[in-house]
């Protein structure tokens, strides 16, 4: 029997669905809970991609654990919890083009890429939806200069590590854009209350009409 599932790492719970899976071929819950657990500890606080070959007689389990989405692996990278709500007007990190072949890197192999650049542009555009920066630019910005040869060296080398002076850098300049995106959300909550408050006063003033 083999089940698919997305647990999140060293982390797993007891779950309906599973269960309802387990329990007519007689494998104990906790066993399997315990196995993917040990498993997956490596990718702790990731959800991640796992396999269960169980075979019903033996009663036996295999686990085969697979590399977490990029998605998953980019917010561990960049420590945020989870990606924008309004991409195109609030960003949740700033990433260095070294971490963007890093999680590239880990991917490569799970990934239908030629070469390692192709994975760091698809790594790149999967930044668009968790609006992620990457280098104090868009992640469409970003594809452009891999295009056009700007992070050629970067690449070659599989340079992964940052300097603490560009680090730095980079986070000055998202805490920065933060507090200007975070003035923006305020003042765009006030308006939409101020809105509703005025239709509001409108509804009753018809009816106070009627």
């Amino acid at each position: 029997m083999q089940i698919k599932l997305l647990a999140e790492g060293g982390n797993m719970k007891p779950g309906p669905s599973l269960s309802q899976k387990l329990g007519p071929a007689g494998i104990p819950m906790n066993s399997v809970i315990q196995k993917v657990n040990e498993a997956t500890k490596g990718f702790n606080g990731m959800k991640v991609p796992v396999e269960l070959e169980i075979d019903i007689n033996t009663k036996g389990i295999d686990v085969n654990v697979f590399s977490p989405p990029v998605a998953e692996l980019l917010k561990k990278e960049l420590k945020i919890e989870k990606g924008s709500d309004f991409q195109k007007k609030i960003n949740s990190g700033n990433a260095s083009i070294e971490q963007i072949i890093s999680v590239a890197k880990t991917k490569f192999p799970n990934l239908l890429c030629k070469d390692l650049k192709s994975a760091v542009k698809t790594v790149a555009g999967s930044c668009v939806s968790l609006g992620i920066l990457i280098e104090n630019k868009s992640p469409i910005e970003i594809i452009e200069d891999i295009n056009a040869g700007k992070y050629d060296q970067e690449i070659n080398e599989e340079k992964t590590e940052i300097s603490e002076e560009k680090r730095a850098e980079l986070d000055a300049y998202f805490e920065d854009l933060k507090k200007e995106q975070e003035k923006f959300v305020k003042t765009q909550a006030d308006s939409e209350k101020k809105e509703a408050e005025e239709k509001e006063e409108e509804e009753e003033s018809k009816e106070e009409k009627k």
